[in-house]
């Protein structure tokens, strides 16, 4: 068994126009030391994912149930309290998207890192400076950072705080959702080199939450792509790339222009479905070419491979 196993997971939130239902019925696993990559469109669930794992649920959540086994405990029958305390930032931790909100302006860079030691009581006080200290120096960072406020920091130093700041307790799984998104491409590299090596020295296991498939598949092992709050397609990376099954991997691979070919990028047609809506059957059989009678009723996920499967009535 792999150190996360997720079945029918379901979230949904309440909204002025009705009921959203952000995920139906996502499934997946992860072994240790594994990288698994959530790409798709905006709205499409993979930050509801993230938030899932993490127990972060914003106020209005509505529905959460499935079963989400981390570690040989079942996270969904957890308290809140219990998580907190047994979990999250120990052995779970985030990397939030947007570097800059997600740091508080005016407390220094060395205050915020050692706050959750200082907040859990699992290392002496006296020897949370040294171990902030040791982990700005893991993700490249020199000592004076230690004083800093966050404006004073570039775009690539607030986001290696923030990867700081989810090692400090050196968890077993760290979730990073869209952690070079409002980063220029040379930044951008350096971040993921980084997170490459953290991989390798620690063995971490990693859910890298992206649009770029490109940037996934530079660090991922497995790759899971997210439609409508349901996952269409999940195989390791040279599965999905080299051979995916699903319509909507295949438009969001020929959307990206390549560099050994004359071929022009294309999209998809239409827009995303309306999660408000009651959908019947596959959410994906508005915009798909190869739409038959079929897809009015939901597709059961079909195993291409050994790690390879896809929800899709063509298979």
């Amino acid at each position: 068994m792999g150190l996360l196993r997720v079945e029918n997971l379901s979230l949904s939130y309440d909204s002025a126009e009705g009921k959203v239902k952000a995920l139906n019925g996502v499934t997946f696993e992860l072994g240790e030391g594994q990288a698994l990559g959530l790409v798709g469109e905006s709205g499409s669930g993979k930050s509801s994912i993230a938030l899932s794992l993490f127990r972060m649920l914003p106020a209005n959540s509505n529905l959460y149930q499935g079963s989400i086994i981390f570690d040989g405990q079942d996270l969904i029958a957890l308290s809140d309290e219990q998580f907190r305390k047994d979990l999250r930032w120990s052995k779970i931790s985030m990397v939030f998207q947007g570097a800059m909100n997600a740091l508080n302006p005016v407390m220094r860079i060395g205050d915020q890192i050692g706050e959750t030691l200082i907040g859990s009581k699992r290392l002496p006080k006296a020897s949370v400076p040294q171990r902030v200290q040791d982990m700005l120096g893991i993700v490249g960072l020199s000592k004076q950072s230690i004083n800093r406020y966050p404006h004073e920091l570039s775009g690539g130093m607030k986001q290696r705080v923030l990867i700081a700041m989810a090692l400090v307790e050196y968890p077993k799984m760290i979730i990073l959702d869209e952690p070079t998104s409002s980063l220029d491409v040379s930044i951008q590299a350096q971040i993921i080199n980084l997170l490459k090596d953290l991989k390798k020295e620690f063995g971490i296991t990693l859910i890298f939450i992206t649009h770029d498939i490109a940037l996934a598949s530079d660090i991922c092992d497995l790759l899971a792509v997210v439609y409508a709050g349901t996952i269409v397609e999940i195989g390791t990376l040279e599965e999905v790339l080299a051979a995916p099954h699903h319509p909507y991997t295949t438009g969001l691979l020929e959307s990206h222009p390549r560099l050994h070919s004359n071929s022009r990028p294309t999209f998809i047609p239409g827009t995303p479905v309306n999660l408000i809506d009651q959908v019947s059957g596959c959410p994906f059989q508005d915009r798909c070419i190869y739409s038959s009678f079929r897809c009015s009723s939901t597709p059961p996920i079909v195993k291409i491979g050994v790690h390879h499967s896809t929800r899709c009535w063509l298979y």
